[in-house]
């Protein structure tokens, strides 16, 4: 690529994050009470996409080959245990792929 070409491509970028970040606060502006779908979407999206990342996450695992799912299953317990335990997402999501990689690597 050229630098024009970077250029145009990062500004690009840009200007779509920055319009995907204030399109909402410009749609539903301060006067008017958000839309009750919106408020609905709000509560139920966040628990969909994690459930569609654990599904495309464990697509490729066999049971009946390799380590049988092993290390998978041990690292979404330690993932579950971590939230259940201190609450923080950050917290279990890198606890829970600590342990995968470790189990991987070192483990099986």
């Amino acid at each position: 690529m050229t630098l024009l070409q970077e250029i145009i491509t990062i500004a690009l970028c840009v200007a779509g994050t920055m319009l995907t970040r204030f399109l909402p606060f410009l749609v539903f502006g301060s006067k008017r009470p958000t839309p009750r779908y919106i408020q609905y979407l709000g509560k139920v999206l966040p628990g969909a996409i994690f459930a569609m990342l654990v599904i495309y996450c464990l697509r490729n695992v066999s049971v009946f080959q390799g380590s049988h799912g092993l290390p998978e299953l041990i690292a979404i317990a330690v993932t579950v245990g971590l939230h259940l335990w201190k609450r923080q997402m950050l917290l279990s999501i890198a606890g829970g792929t600590i342990c995968y990689m470790l189990l991987v690597q070192l483990i099986f």
